[in-house]
């Protein structure tokens, strides 16, 4: 459902596994109508009239933000598997409302943070775990790139709801939960000064995570930049990459930088007086979109139980939400504890 950007990703991706079959593209615009005559799969301009006649065994939701409460609902309500892209919703209580509506009918429910299941997340998570680094510290994460004009013609993207924050740093601060484990506390500024739309483009973050370890984030959607997730691991070959970090990881025996998986450190005693030693992890590069399709796959067959859960999706959308609060009000913003 959705034949926008990341739904046609979906789309190719789909279409391309052996395991798997496009039954049907659902959007009701022309733009949708065009990419089911594209790939020979039939249309529906929406899931009620594709169920009068055809039953898919799953359905991932590629549409607006806005509506995607509103779209998986109604697929749980006929029972099928769901995966929702990120975020889960613009809202914690309609989130909330979703993930339990599909607990309660026993309907697997998904969320589409697709970089869990890159191998470079997969290379750090284990060696953030082997404890080889010590105890994680400080980390340093940016998402900076220019988005051209023309990315805002479509009006949802500039309005509450989207922006940089939620539909692009929600990568990141997953991808962080997922490494260092729950955050306990944010603080937050955001600025829209540059395109002056009613979201932001620029925002500083800090997180405070229950190990103790403390995280800094920067975004923006105006700087002509590398640094970013988008632009330094090759995830997605419509960016072009450059050789540099994204996030850099710091604990008390070792640092990490991705998406490079550099670990550094001292050869002997620790101690800024002690030379630095570098060793990169090698890893096989896969596109994780293809290795979420297949594990969609595995969990509608029964085979597996959800990586990204619509609860923790919905753990991920807290975060998020907080950050905004933490902006609006100036203030920091504590969570829920877990």
């Amino acid at each position: 459902m959705g034949a926008g950007l990341i739904g046609r990703r979906h789309i190719q991706h789909v279409s391309a596994e052996p395991q798997a079959e496009l039954m049907a593209v659902v959007d009701p615009t022309d733009a949708g109508r065009r990419a089911a005559a594209e790939t020979g799969a039939p249309w529906a301009s929406s899931l009620r009239e594709l169920l009068a006649t055809e039953r898919p065994d799953g359905v991932i939701i590629a549409t607006p933000n806005q509506v995607h409460v509103e779209n998986a609902l109604e697929a749980v309500a006929a029972g099928i598997p769901v995966l929702v892209e990120k975020p889960i919703a613009d809202d914690l209580a309609e989130g909330e409302r979703l993930v339990a509506a599909a607990e309660r009918a026993g309907v697997p429910l998904l969320v589409g943070h697709h970089r869990r299941h890159n191998p470079i997340m997969r290379a750090a998570s284990e060696i953030v775990a082997s404890g080889r680094l010590g105890r994680i510290v400080a980390v340093s994460a940016l998402f900076w790139l220019y988005k051209p004009d023309d990315y805002f013609d479509m009006p949802w993207r500039r309005e509450p709801g989207a922006g940089p924050v939620f539909l692009n740093l929600i990568h990141d601060v997953d991808n962080l939960r997922a490494l260092l484990g729950e955050v306990v506390s944010v603080q937050a500024v955001e600025s829209n000064t540059v395109r002056g739309h009613p979201v932001e483009d620029t925002a500083a973050i800090i997180l405070q995570f229950a190990s103790g370890a403390l995280a800094t984030l920067s975004v923006c959607d105006t700087a002509v930049a590398p640094w970013s997730w988008e632009m330094t691991t090759g995830e997605n070959p419509a960016y072009p990459q450059a050789d540099e970090a994204c996030y850099l990881i710091a604990g008390t025996h070792g640092s990490l930088s991705l998406p490079q998986l550099d670990i550094w450190s001292n050869a002997g005693p620790r101690s800024w007086w002690e030379p630095l030693q570098r060793e990169r992890i090698g890893i096989a590069p896969k596109d994780p979109l293809v290795l979420q399709i297949r594990h969609f796959v595995d969990v509608i067959r029964g085979d597996a139980a959800p990586l990204v859960s619509g609860r923790e999706g919905l753990r991920t959308l807290e975060v998020i939400i907080a950050i905004k609060r933490a902006a609006e009000i100036g203030e920091r913003v504590t969570l829920p504890s877990r």
